[in-house]
């Protein structure tokens, strides 16, 4: 078996979908789907449970899955040590100024208790671009927000925050239990500078053309809605200052904190820095690291 049919076929249990599965390794679906009935072949049995809508592991498929994250786990920890002894485990990290999630403190941990021979370089970025400074070449890989333009770059979701309007405490609409993005349709809401990505600043202005303020980073948001009294969008469950309040927004879609790099970098430290960040977000009570 080589190691990228393993991932091959990684990729389709994990997706549960040939389709979901061939958009994520970026290859059209007919070449996935003879790699994985070669693997068949070679395994002797049927891995996958086929219907029309989707996939399921057969019992000799759940082994092999977890054997096979075990092997690509080890591949990547060989590839890591040996950037290491050469002096070249440096790993540039863009991260999009949000110090309240706790994802990002599990995240640091479980790649320093993992990886303690790779070097990390941190790159802060404000609210101009979710990126991170990635499609500028100034990192290798990001834990961001989405939704941007993502052409040319490779997205993994983390987790997917609800969202509400940060209003001043004092605001009438500050004593509502849930609000909707028309309840909102008369206010002015923050904007982001001239050249913002046009997808990003969309998202943060519930879709619709808005007119306020131009802000660069959070604590600016935050301002403008203490002294203006400007609509404010953010995650549910993070810090707010004294004097404002979040208030649900049942009909905006989620925030998606997502880790992402360039579509065409093989690098192995990418590779498993993505490893450990879907496991620290989606499995914070363990250390375990699985391989994608």
């Amino acid at each position: 078996m080589e190691l990228r049919t393993l991932r091959y076929f990684v990729a389709v249990a994990e997706e549960r979908h040939f389709g979901r599965a061939a958009a994520r390794l970026h290859m059209s679906q007919p070449p996935l789907s003879r790699a994985i009935r070669q693997l068949e072949a070679e395994v002797g049995a049927a891995v996958f449970d086929r219907s029309p809508t989707g996939v399921g592991l057969t019992r000799v498929g759940a082994v092999l899955l977890d054997e096979a994250r075990a092997l690509l786990a080890q591949s990547d920890r060989v590839s890591v040590r040996v950037a290491a002894a050469t002096g070249n485990a440096t790993l540039t990290v863009g991260i999009l100024g949000d110090a309240t999630d706790p994802g990002i403190g599990r995240l640091a941990a479980a790649y320093r208790r993992t990886h303690p021979e790779v070097d990390i370089r941190i790159r802060d970025t404000d609210l101009t671009d979710p990126t991170c400074g990635l499609t500028a070449g100034l990192v290798d890989v990001a834990v961001t927000r989405a939704p941007f333009n993502d052409t040319a770059l490779t997205m993994r979701e983390l987790r997917a925050d609800p969202v509400g309007a940060v209003l001043r405490s004092d605001d009438r609409l500050a004593r509502r239990d849930r609000l909707t993005l028309a309840d909102l349709s008369d206010r002015r809401w923050f904007q982001f500078p001239d050249g913002t990505d046009p997808i990003w600043q969309n998202y943060w202005n519930g879709g619709e053309p808005r007119e306020g303020p131009v802000v660069r980073v959070v604590q600016e948001c935050m301002q403008a809605v203490l002294w203006n009294g400007t609509v404010g969008i953010t995650p549910l469950g993070h810090h707010l200052p004294d004097g404002l309040a979040a208030i649900p927004l049942i009909d905006m879609p989620p925030s998606r904190v997502v880790v992402v790099w360039n579509r065409d970098d093989t690098n192995p430290l990418i590779r498993s820095f993505v490893q450990t960040a879907t496991a620290a977000y989606h499995d914070p009570d363990t250390s375990e690291i699985r391989a994608q």
